[in-house]
Parts: structure tokens; sequence; C-alpha cells
């Protein structure tokens, strides 16, 4: 073949190929699409990914952390009593210096907005450990933040805004923590030593659907009872703590599908019972055998149910959502023998609507930061606000907790902000950025003067006590 025919060929084949191939890679597109963490325009989990095949069995880990020799406690979601308040008698500070309360210790941890749990001088969390592919429950000291144990299990699961975002629940013999796709270990609170023989997987044993965005759901423990809402064949299940057997379970007549909420015990009308929001309503379910005592469908939400009920006196269930569903005060009553429950009022967004923190009861008054003007205000218990923090305080959707009479208000950039909880008015008294970095969403929890903090992927402890 000529040369100079034969030059001008291979450049010519070349560009071809190249163009085909450029043609190619723009069509095939990203391998994953990134977005914004942004409440309510995030994706949903990708929840048909391949799991490992046979029964999970959880591996102890330990390390050379101790547990602290400090006092308090905030074993749970919303501590001890679940209203989201401490209130172990230790003094707190009302100013801070310019940098902001002391850092004590920071851990970094992985993606995600799973939060601590504190007990006898150990802190808990629900973790995933990307590199290896396993969920991750794992304890720490609360006085240094070195890790004592860790019990793992593997499990794949991808990045979608964050990964685990559950609390574990403990007590002094037991912990039990619910991974981000419906997986529950029960181990040794002291030591770590796993109690079940193996993971409950709740999508494969009970027909739960792994919500959008994982699960968010935090369990509950009472009378040595591991209480879980896994929708499906059973709208909640009670485990014995020690060993895994299934105690009850209630019917989910139904078919409500598990939500980010967590459970909340109820008294009323001499019974104590859990209230839970489902998805396409809400129930009380008996705490003694698992009974359906009442349900509505008054209050639901067409996209992700996150808040949990807010218990109140006199009966009382105060319900908040986000993406625009505003808010519902329900009544249950007593009527022809079965308990009922009534709306007693509805709130628009603009008045109150929460998209993930659950509002917070405190000497007769509800606080809250509104999804509308992500605003902290205080309403009273007839849905009427007594105060809003103002367009200058806006605090998006980081999480609150109330302490000696303050509460403590994250925004999403890591900024603290410290308040007075008084219905008289918005009282700031002071101000910090104590976290690097973005979505600083997970529930707060205090104990012994230590406030735990996190962001997207770090933890850490400072100190807030009064000197």
């Amino acid at each position: 073949m000529n040369k100079s025919l034969l030059g001008g060929l291979i450049p010519g084949a070349v560009a071809v190929v190249c163009a085909a191939l450029l043609l190619f890679w723009v069509g095939r597109g990203p391998d994953e699409q990134l977005q914004a963490r942004v409440p309510g325009l995030d994706r949903p989990a990708d929840v048909a990914q391949v799991l490992p095949t046979g029964p999970l069995i959880p591996t102890l880990q330990t390390y050379s952390g101790r547990a602290a020799d400090l006092p308090g406690a905030w074993p749970r979601f919303r501590s001890q009593r679940f209203d989201g308040i401490c209130d172990d008698g230790v003094p707190l500070a009302r100013s801070w210096p310019p940098a902001g309360p002391k850092e004590l210790w920071s851990i970094e941890l992985g993606e995600g907005y799973a939060a601590a749990a504190v007990l006898s001088g150990r802190v808990y969390v629900m973790d995933y450990d990307r590199p290896a592919q396993a969920d991750a429950l794992r304890c720490f000291s609360l006085a240094g933040g070195k890790e004592i144990w860790r019990v793992s299990y593997p499990v794949v699961v991808k990045r979608n805004h964050g990964m685990s975002r559950t609390i574990p629940a403990v007590t002094e013999k037991y912990c039990v923590a619910l991974g981000p796709k419906c997986h529950v270990v029960c181990v040794d609170s002291a030591g770590g030593e796993p109690l079940w023989p193996q993971v409950v997987d709740l999508v494969g044993q009970y027909g739960a659907t792994v919500p959008l965005w994982y699960a968010g759901q935090c369990p509950l423990i009472e009378n040595d009872l591991a209480i879980l809402a896994p929708g499906g064949d059973a709208l909640l299940i009670a485990l014995r703590c020690e060993t895994g057997e299934l105690v009850w379970q209630s019917p989910n007549p139904r078919n409500w599908a598990m939500t980010h909420a967590s459970i909340m015990p109820m008294e009323f009308a001499g019974r104590r019972m859990y209230v839970y929001f489902g998805k396409g309503g809400v129930a009380g379910i008996s705490a003694e055998d698992g009974a359906l005592l009442w349900d509505t469908t008054a209050w639901k939400i067409a996209s992700a149910t996150c808040p949990s009920p807010v218990i109140l006196p006199e009966g009382k269930i105060f319900c908040s959502g986000g993406y625009n569903a505003g808010a519902v005060m329900l009544q249950l009553k007593q009527s022809g023998g079965k308990i009922v429950a009534e709306k007693l009022f509805r709130l628009k967004p603009k008045q109150f609507g929460s998209t993930q923190q659950t509002p917070i009861f405190y000497d007769g008054y509800l606080y809250g930061v509104r999804e509308h003007d992500e605003q902290l205000v205080c309403l009273d218990l007839e849905g009427n606000q007594l105060w809003a923090s103002g367009p200058q305080n806006k605090f998006g959707g980081g999480p609150y907790l109330v302490a000696d009479g303050l509460i403590y208000v994250m925004d999403d950039a890591g900024v603290l902000t410290l308040a007075e909880a008084t219905p008289s008015g918005y009282k700031q008294l002071t101000r910090a950025r104590v976290l690097d970095g973005h979505d600083s969403w997970g529930p707060m929890a205090m104990a012994a003067g230590r406030l735990i903090v996190r962001n997207l992927t770090t933890m850490v402890c400072l100190d807030v006590a009064k000197k």
C-alpha cells in the first residue's frame, strides 16, 4: 500500500475510534450521582443491593480503652425519659470563651448521622466500616474517646446521603443496635460479647422494608425485651434480650411499613403502650402482649416520616413532620371500652413542621426548629406560637436538647447556640462553631456535663459544665 495513503488512513481511523469512545463515555454517565446533602433533595437508598448469603454472625474485637469513672447517662434516643432532656443535676456554663466550649476528644466515624448513647462511662455508636463493608457497633470511653470494643458483621451499604443513622439502646446488661439495612444485634453492654447466635434480619425474618435513605429507627429496651417496629408481617415485635427469642408480635392490619420514627412509651388509662408512626398512620400497642389497642390515619406523611411522637400529659400526642406535612395534636379517649385517638387541631407548615428532629416538651411548652423558616420556636399546647428566634437565627435540620434550663441547638454547619429554655422569649446566651464541615444532624447526647455532637464524619465531646 502507498505509504502516503497509509499515513493518512491511520490518523483518520484513530480519530473515529476516539470519537466513538467519547460518545460512549458521555452517554454512559457517571457511576455515582452526586447531590448536595440537603433534607428532602437526597435520593432514596438502593435497597435492592446484594447482601451476604446465609446467617450473619457478629464478631467481637477489643481495644485498649476503658470505661470512665463518670456519672450521668443518656442511654437511648432522647435520653432516659424519652424526652430529649438531661436532668442529671450537673450545673452547666451559661457562657463560653470565644473559641467555644473545650473539646475533650474527637473520633472519626463512617459517613452518617448515627449518634451516641451513654451509660456507665461508656459511649455507644452504631457505625459503618466502609473498608470492611460491615456494620460496626462501637464502644468508646467517655473520658478520652478511646475505643473499648467493637462488634461487627458483614453487610453491603452504599454511600447514600450517609449510611448509619440510629442510636443504640443500653442498659446495665444489654446493648441493642439497629443497622442501616434493618439488621439487629444485642450484646453485653460492658464487654461487648454478642448474646444472640446470629444477627436478626428484620427484612428476611419479619418482612420489613428498608426505609428511604436507610433505617433511622432507634431500638427500645424495656423489661429486658428489645422492642422494634419492623412493619411488614408485624407492626411491632418484642425479642428477649438474653436469647433473641420472639416473645410477642403485634398485628399489622393496615400493612404499614417501617419509617424513620422511633417507638415511644406512654401510659394511658392505667395501661402502658408503645406509640409508633407507621407509614400510613399512628398506632398504640400494648406493652404487655403486643395487642393493637388503637390506630388512626389522622396523622401520616406522604414522604419520609422522621420525627417521633412527643408524649404529653393527659393523653395527648404531638405529631410533626417535614415535606410540608405540618403538625397534628392527637387526644386519646376511652369510648365504649376501647381507646380511640381524636384529632384536636392541625398546624399548617408555616405554623410548625419538622423535617427530621423531634420537638421537646419542657415545663409545659414545646420547643423545636420549624421547617418553614428554620427558626427555633416555642409553642403552647394549643399550638400557639409564643416566640421565634428570628430570621437572623436559623438552624436548618440540626438537633437540639434541653439541660439545666438551657436549650442547645445546632445548625447544619456545626455552629452550636445556647439559649434559655423559657416561654418568655428567645434569649440567646452564646454561640460558637464546634464542628467543621456540614450535615451536623446527628442527635446530641449529654452526660456528666459533657455534650457529644457529630457531623457527617466526626464525633466530638465538649465540656459544657459550669466551672
